[in-house]
């Protein structure tokens, strides 16, 4: 037999237990691995969804992290990645149980996403914007701010508030590290959320190619009140340095 094919026999047992036990390697040995590894696993997946644990039994929670174990082929060992895999796995792998919250999916994209605006690193030279540099910069969203929309107060979930049915009308926020280095998490007018998204997607863009981007969405409106609108908008934006200049 291979090294390789030794490591899969070692990795399956690892995954899960029923698989036959790799030959010259006592069964004691075996458990103590297996144990270590899922412990691992087990409390990387708990510290990245924090509240989305605390709404299931002791129980519950473990069979989660173990299906996640036995069957998701994850590729990395990196925290933020680990959490990432799990999130993949509930949205594309896992079967909902009766006793899954309705929101389950979105508030672990919500953890998730916090996660990962919390660890985020800049890629490229971005510097706070003075409101009156606005209209003549190259404007950028922050690398450590993500737009998204739930159908769910996700926010305020906890043991206290499960919601049992989505909102009338989904929200949109912007979830960004703030001035001093803390997540946090700001509600958007759909006008908002779409700004910061054709941002979000232009990667580097103008005040003038914003506003007229926005003129040929809603034509209805006159150009000098999108002007207005869109510079009280990134005015605010700027201040909590969620919209930077390259």
């Amino acid at each position: 037999m291979s090294f390789v094919e030794i490591q899969n026999e070692f990795m399956d047992y690892i995954k899960n237990p029923s698989n036959p036990l790799p030959d010259g390697i006592e069964q004691r040995r075996m458990s103590v691995y297996r144990e270590l590894f899922f412990n691992n696993v087990k409390g990387f997946v708990s510290n990245a969804f924090p509240v989305l644990e605390t709404l299931y039994s002791e129980k519950q929670w473990e069979a989660l992290v173990q299906e996640f174990f036995v069957t998701h082929d994850c590729q990395t060992p990196i925290f933020v990645e680990i959490a990432q895999e799990f999130l993949i796995f509930l949205q594309s792998e896992y079967e909902l149980k009766e006793y899954d919250p309705i929101f389950m999916l979105e508030l672990a994209h919500y953890e998730w996403l916090e996660l990962v605006v919390s660890v985020a690193q800049s890629q490229r030279d971005l510097k706070p914007l003075d409101a009156d540099d606005i209209q003549s910069s190259t404007l950028c969203l922050s690398e450590s701010a993500k737009v998204t929309q739930y159908s769910f107060d996700v926010q305020h979930i906890s043991e206290d508030y499960q919601p049992i049915e989505p909102l009338e009308t989904p929200r949109f926020y912007c979830v960004f590290r703030d001035v001093d280095e803390e997540v946090s998490f700001l509600q958007l007018t759909p006008l908002s959320a779409q700004i910061l998204s054709f941002m979000e997607h232009e990667v580097e863009t103008s005040f003038e190619a914003i506003t007229s981007w926005l003129h040929q969405m809603y034509p209805q409106m006159e150009l000098e009140q999108i002007t207005q609108g869109c510079l009280q908008l990134l005015q605010q934006m700027a201040e909590k340095q969620i919209v930077l200049k390259a």
